[in-house]
């Protein structure tokens, strides 16, 4: 790869547009790099591998567009570069907002990346041809032309020296952390934790399936219970070598013995059975003589408590011969009942209606009340007719109410307005007098806040005055200080360039070489050239003594300018305040605000009197239209009540004659209505109760001749004798039931098996019952005793079977977890019998490191001619911690390797440096083969002495013969002094700009 131009816009600390040459840069085959920290030397590289990669190098978010840039430029970073033998123009636009073309405001400038290749017309012209304008496209095909990530080629592009100075120092953990991310071995760090993981998974499984072969163990021993012994022993978490093929014959055994157990429990059981059944024939023998001794003594007894109920069954045969007989009479007895009960009824109605009647009503005949209801009929008619009459009463009384109100309503007006014009005068006098008070109060007003603004004015004149008087002893003081400082500062520096000037022929004498001219004489031989004095200054003393005296010359000349100016301040501030004190004003102030705030608000006031006024002038105009109003209408509404009265009075007389003691024509016409219907009920319940009378008498001589005709004394015994159907039929049911339940029992006595039952022995149930429940619990335990054997021998046959299952699996989890755990051993460095423990990462990083030595001692033995060269150790750390990645330094004088810790600042540097570069060649190997032309080396060593910076000047410029250009970014002015070819990156408030120098710095 080889870098052709770089142009930023609007990027970084970058707000314009800056193009970097880096085919002029790279003329000498070494180029420099400076700048003031925070200029901007890291953000090209930063704009290199954004332009290649799409991303900064690294992972956080980066602010890419500039904060000094205009707001319509765009950042873009534009890379002319030839990777792999094409050449390449890479533009790339980040995404960030940019103003709108049309109208105000912003909008999103979305992300573009333009890829273009040189390539050459018929003619052998040059020119651009676009490629890809797809960020994926480009990103790819930039990946596989370089073939490295972006992690990779920061890593291989930029080499900071001083972190390979520490890896030549650091311990195996460190090279371990580095050289796993430049050659990206966590893959291998992944196998071994795989392996680790892996082993203790199947560690964990076995460990399960071993606590599964305990729990099956405990489950068969629960099942065997106390009683069955095996001349096994059972397995135990203390001999995990007994969990397997033991187990199973421990398990064997314990099912042979349970299955013998099972047939003698299951003779036992049948044993048992058929005793069971001699008893349960006893019992049942038992039982039934006991059935049939109870069935022919409960039969006796029966029959005898139906013989005592014959006399009553005998009359019971007697009333229902009565009844039948009285049957004969049903309909003329219920004709007698209904007559009775219409007859009771009607006298009843007759008492009632006569109740209601009134006194002078109370005895007449039926006849004679039907005539008063008639009479009373027509005085109801007479009535109805009067009714509208009384409407119109009622309408006249409402109107004679709306109108007296309408009257009182005017009156009260005609009060109101007439006593409100009465106080009006006193009023307005009142309103016109605090009119004309606030407005001298408002006058007044204005003349005070003119004299406050005045006298605020002095006031915060007067504070000033005084502050900067303050002010100006402070400073006089620090004046005299700083002359003081700056005095003694300027006599250092004065004696410093004494001292220097009588010392500079030792100065001189120190570049001073054998062969080369004396600078002052000219002469190549130097016999005894001039030795500086202990403690002789240099130039570095003199121009610092000199910048600080012209410090210290600057604060002086600021704080007399700043004396000068207080100084002026004061007496401006003198001449607008005068000479009074600042308390006397603030007095004043504070006594002229207190008069402003008492006169403003009698002013305020004004505003509410006028309105008040205006107010009184809108209701003096109401009041006298009220006034006028009022007085019309209450004339008018008298002159009408007083007729609408005279014919109030003249139909209520009429009506009241009609009304008599009830309070409304209604009312009366109600009472009469009432009278009337009461004497109509009355009259028809009359003749309604001397019809019952005469029907009751005809029904009870028709009844008493047949109750004689059937053979009763008198109509009241038939009426007794007389029953309902359902009572006849009750009577009959029970007279059979008897007869029934007699037969019955007698035939069971006359059953010969029964008596020849009742004349043998009572039969002894619970005897029989106690032998028969012995014989079913024996049955029972044998019973139980069987099944559970026979339970346990299943049970313990299931459990086998898993347990075998279960062992076959921990057969073969216990070989996969020896597998498992040997290769995790290998790949940790902890196998036994392992000569280095080495992890596997290690291992591998061992061969890149051999690598990476090999390709550094390349350079190394040109670097330090041919004495120093770097070894791989692989020897087992102290303690026996693990190794693999150890460094040492061969020296070729001495023939013995020591640690790299004991080179000198120099030497180090040359290891450094041949690692970092050796370690760019592997990697980059690794990434593809592509050559790398151009490298950025940082190498960090601001705070050498000068013999190793010598060195390193030297090492620098050995760079140029090989096949890279080297651009080096430092702060060292010496690098100034020695590379021609630089880039100077300075920072200033409006951002940093770009210089491409040509010469060699002073």
């Amino acid at each position: 790869m080889r870098l052709h131009h770089l142009t930023l816009q609007a990027f970084g600390p970058f707000a314009g547009t800056h193009t970097v040459d880096f085919d002029a840069l790279s003329a000498d085959g070494l180029f420099l790099l400076h700048g003031d920290t925070g200029a901007g030397k890291s953000t090209l590289f930063t704009a290199i591998c954004f332009a290649l990669y799409g991303e900064p190098p690294v992972d956080r978010d980066l602010m890419l567009r500039s904060h000094h840039a205009p707001a319509d430029l765009l950042t873009q970073v534009t890379l002319d570069v030839t990777i792999s033998g094409h050449r390449l123009r890479i533009d790339r636009v980040p995404q960030q907002m940019r103003p709108k073309k049309n109208g105000t405001g912003e909008t999103l400038q979305k992300a573009e990346t333009r890829l273009s290749r040189r390539t050459t017309d018929s003619s052998g012209k040059g020119h651009w041809e676009a490629s890809s304008k797809s960020h994926q496209e480009t990103g790819k095909e930039i990946k596989d032309l370089l073939g490295m990530s972006r992690t990779q080629f920061c890593q291989i592009v930029l080499l900071p020296q001083n972190e390979f100075t520490k890896f030549l120092y650091a311990d195996a953990g460190k090279r371990r952390e580095l050289l796993g991310k430049l050659f990206h071995t966590d893959r291998y760090a992944f196998i071994e934790r795989w392996l680790s993981d892996h082993s203790r998974t199947t560690q964990k499984n076995r460990d399960a399936t071993r606590d599964e072969v305990l729990h099956l163990a405990a489950r068969i021993h629960q099942a065997a219970g106390p009683d069955l012994k095996s001349q096994y022993d059972a397995p135990t978490p203390d001999a995990p070598h007994a969990l397997t093929d033991p187990a199973l014959t421990w398990a064997g055994d314990l099912i042979q013995a349970s299955q013998a157990d099972a047939l003698t429990a299951q003779t036992d059981a049948e044993r048992a059975k058929k005793n069971q059944l001699a008893h349960q024939k006893l019992e049942t023998a038992a039982r039934d003589l006991h059935r049939q001794q109870t069935t022919y003594t409960t039969a006796r007894e029966q029959l005898d408590r139906l013989d005592e109920q014959t006399p009553h069954q005998e009359a019971l045969t007697r009333r229902r011969e009565q009844a039948r007989r009285a049957q004969q009479l049903a309909p003329l007895l219920h004709a007698l009942s209904t007559a009775r009960a219409d007859h009771s009824r009607a006298q009843s109605c007759e008492s009632d209606a006569r109740t209601r009647l009134l006194a002078e009503h109370a005895e007449l005949e039926a006849a004679d009340l039907a005539t008063a209801g008639q009479r009373i009929r027509g005085d109801i008619a007479v009535l109805n007719a009067l009714l509208p009459e009384e409407t119109g009463l009622h309408q006249l009384t409402t109107e004679l109410k709306r109108i007296d109100a309408e009257r009182q309503d005017f009156a009260l007006q005609q009060r109101t307005a007439r006593d409100w014009l009465e106080q009006e005068t006193a009023q307005r006098t009142a309103l016109e007098t605090r009119r004309e008070a606030a407005r001298e109060a408002e006058e007044e007003s204005r003349r005070q806040q003119t004299q406050l603004e005045s006298l605020s004015s002095r006031v915060a004149a007067a504070e000033r005055r005084d502050a900067h008087r303050a002010q100006i002893t402070t400073t006089e003081q620090r004046l005299a200080v700083a002359e003081e400082e700056t005095e003694k500062a300027a006599q250092a520096h004065i004696g410093i360039r004494r001292r220097r000037t009588e010392g500079m022929a030792a100065e001189l004498a120190i570049d001073l070489t054998d062969g080369a001219p004396c600078p002052v004489c000219g002469s190549c031989s130097h016999p005894l050239p001039a030795q500086a004095p202990d403690g002789h200054p240099t130039r570095e003393d003199e121009q610092a003594a000199e910048k600080t005296h012209q410090r210290l010359q600057q604060q002086r000349d600021k704080i007399a300018a700043e004396l000068h100016k207080l100084r002026e301040d004061a007496a401006a501030a003198m001449g607008e305040a005068g000479d009074t004190p600042l308390a006397g004003l603030k007095a004043d102030h504070e006594t002229l605000t207190t008069q402003l705030a008492d006169s403003l608000k009698r002013a305020v006031d004004r505003r509410s009197a006028e309105e008040e006024l205006l107010a009184l002038d809108r209701e003096h105009t109401a009041m006298t239209q009220q006034d006028s109003t009022a007085t019309a209408g209450l004339s008018g509404r008298n002159a009408h009540y007083d007729n609408l009265a005279q014919r109030h009075a003249e139909l209520t007389a009429k009506l009241d004659a009609a009304r008599g003691t009830a309070p409304t024509l209604a009312a009366r016409i109600d009472d009469l209505t009432r009278t009337a219907d009461h004497l109509e009920q009355a009259a028809e319940a009359s003749r309604t109760a001397g019809t019952a009378t005469q029907t009751l008498y005809t029904r009870t001589s028709e009844a008493t001749h047949a109750a004689t005709a059937q053979g009763f004394a008198t109509l009241t015994e038939a009426e007794q004798a007389l029953l309902t159907e359902k009572a006849l039929t009750d009577l009959e049911e029970e007279i059979n039931t008897w007869r029934e339940a007699r037969a019955s029992h007698q035939a069971v006595l006359d059953d010969p098996a029964l008596q020849q039952a009742a004349a043998q022995p009572a039969a002894d149930i619970e005897t029989v019952a106690a032998w028969r429940a012995a014989a079913d619990d024996q049955h029972a335990q044998a019973v139980t005793a069987s099944s559970t054997a026979q339970t346990r021998t299943t049970e313990l046959t299931t459990l086998t079977t898993t347990l075998a299952e279960v062992v076959e699996r921990l057969k073969t989890l216990e070989k996969a977890h020896s597998t498992a755990r040997h290769l995790a051993d290998l790949a940790t460095g902890t196998a036994s019998g392992t000569r280095v423990r080495m992890q596997l990462e290690a291992y591998v990083l061992a061969a890149r490191l051999e690598q990476v030595v090999t390709a550094a001692n390349t350079r190394l033995h040109l670097m330090s001619e041919g004495r120093y060269a770097l070894r791989h150790s692989d020897h087992q750390a102290a303690h026996g911690a693990r190794s693999g990645l150890g460094l040492e330094i061969t020296d070729a004088w001495t023939g013995h390797p020591r640690k790299t810790d004991t080179l000198s600042g120099g030497e180090s540097f040359f290891a450094s440096l041949s690692l970092a570069l050796g370690l760019a060649d592997v990697v980059t190997h690794e990434a593809g083969g592509n050559p790398l032309d151009t490298l950025f080396i940082d190498e960090g060593f601001g705070t050498l002495d000068d013999d190793t910076l010598h060195n390193v000047l030297d090492v620098l410029d050995s760079l140029r013969a090989h096949d890279r250009t080297v651009g080096v970014i430092s702060h060292i002015p010496e690098l100034r002094r020695r590379i021609t070819q630089r880039l100077h990156v300075r920072k200033g408030p409006t951002g940093s700009t770009l210089a491409h120098l040509t010469e060699a710095a002073e």
